[in-house]
């Protein structure tokens, strides 16, 4: 092989390692934990390379076993999440995205289940606001929240006073009405069970002798964090934050509706942006049900293109 030969395979290999990946070569990422009490949150933190830096946002990720990457046990792998951070650096906004306590890398926060309640994700969320304010180098900070982290990140914005407030699919109803509403379709026999156990949780009672076929739904370990969830009414909660906000909603999500966001845009002065074909997990997806579904294991997917462009506009 000769030299020149042999110095283009390594120019080659070096682009191959460095440039190809999705957002890769405009980012950098680093380690960047919160210590709590108990433990500690492990988070990514994605800086935009060869820019100066001024604003960050603190991406909250959904509900159940959602990871800082958008990935769930439960629902596979879409990378939902990691894809925002990585389209953001390469506007040049920063971000942070974190496992919450009791997910992947923080799992060891939680010990039992029954031990989590909802203000704790937003005291968490407090204190990485609190800890970005402490860093000199970013002088504006932004929550964004997706399906249930919208609501942890409204109630965090109104008591922290950011600059910003995105709502990625956001329900626009307490969870008590949404979870009454999704099973006021099952059979009066069903609803005969659900509707006492409901009133109960809401007025802040537990309740003993859970039928087998209900208990994923209303176990004893769960029943603390639904009495703290379904203090919150996501209206009220928006009424509150002075900081702009900006909700985005697709019109292809089989999860949250775009009467819920309508529901948040009508709280108070706000940009609501309704999404053509993207659907929960922020991407286009077919109309039919298990099309959409599918998609919530296709991690190579890409972000819908709109939804970016408003999210940087926003921060901008």
């Amino acid at each position: 092989m000769s030299k020149r030969i042999f110095v283009l395979s390594i120019i080659l290999l070096i682009i191959a390692l460095t440039g190809c990946s999705k957002g890769g070569s405009k980012i950098k990422e680093e380690k960047f934990n919160l210590d709590v009490e108990g433990g500690t949150i492990y988070s990514t933190l994605t800086l935009p390379k060869g820019k100066e830096i001024q604003s960050i946002a603190l991406i909250h990720a959904g509900s159940g076993p959602t990871d800082r990457d958008g990935n769930s046990s439960i629902g596979g792998d879409n990378n939902s999440l990691k894809m925002l951070a990585e389209a953001l650096g390469d506007a040049g906004i920063a971000s942070v995205r974190y496992d919450k306590r009791g997910i992947a890398a923080s799992m060891a926060l939680i010990e039992k289940e029954d031990d989590l309640i909802f203000e704790d994700y937003i005291n968490d969320l407090n204190l990485w606001v609190e800890k970005l304010r402490e860093d000199s180098r970013f002088n504006k900070i932004y929550i964004i929240g997706h399906s249930e982290g919208a609501l942890i990140g409204a109630q965090s914005a109104a008591d922290s006073k950011v600059d910003g407030f995105i709502s990625l699919a956001g329900v626009g109803f307490s969870a008590y009405d949404t979870l009454k509403r999704q099973l006021s379709t099952q059979p009066k026999k069903v609803t005969d069970i659900t509707n006492p156990i409901l009133e109960e949780l809401y007025n802040g009672n537990t309740v003993d002798n859970v039928p087998q076929e209900l208990y994923s739904l209303f176990r004893p370990s769960v029943q603390p964090y639904l009495i703290s969830w379904f203090k919150y009414d996501p209206v009220e909660v928006y009424k509150r934050i002075e900081a702009p906000i900006l909700i985005l909603q697709g019109d292809n999500d089989v999860q949250v509706t775009v009467e819920d966001a309508k529901e948040l845009h009508s709280a108070k002065e706000s940009k609501l942006v309704i999404i053509e074909g993207m659907n929960h997990i922020l991407k286009n997806a077919p109309r039919d049900p298990q099309g959409n579904l599918d998609t919530y294991k296709d991690p190579d997917l890409p972000l819908n293109e709109e939804l970016v462009k408003e999210i940087v506009e926003f921060i901008r």
